[in-house]
Parts: C-alpha cells; structure tokens; sequence
C-alpha cells in the first residue's frame, strides 16, 4: 500500500507546488488528504485517486 502511494503522492505535491500562493497548496494538500480517506471508505484501495480528485477539487475551488 505504502509504495503504491508515495510516487502519486509526490506527483501531486509537485504538481500542486507550482500554484501561486501558499495557500493554494495547502488547501490542496487537505483536500488531497481528504480525498484519501473518502477514497478508503467508498472502495478499499482508492486512496490515491481520491487524493488527486480532492486535490485538485480543492485548489480550483478556493480560485472561485
């Protein structure tokens, strides 16, 4: 489980590193977070893909 998540986990900071403003990662880094753990409870072994959809959710929102 581990290996399977910290290549896509790096990923997605590194992609997330490029916003503009602090706070565009770090509201990123908690919607991935909680991304994570949606993607556990609704099927056993999405963690990653629920991180980059929270992720990614969360950055666009806070730019609306």
């Amino acid at each position: 489980m581990h290996r399977k998540f910290i290549l896509p986990a790096l990923f997605v900071v590194g992609a997330l590193s490029g916003c503009v403003t602090q706070g565009d990662l770090v509201r990123g880094g908690v919607g991935a977070g909680l991304g994570c753990v949606a993607g556990e409870i609704i099927e056993d072994g999405r963690c990653v893909e629920g991180a980059v959809v929270g992720g990614g959710a969360a950055v666009i929102g806070g730019r609306l």
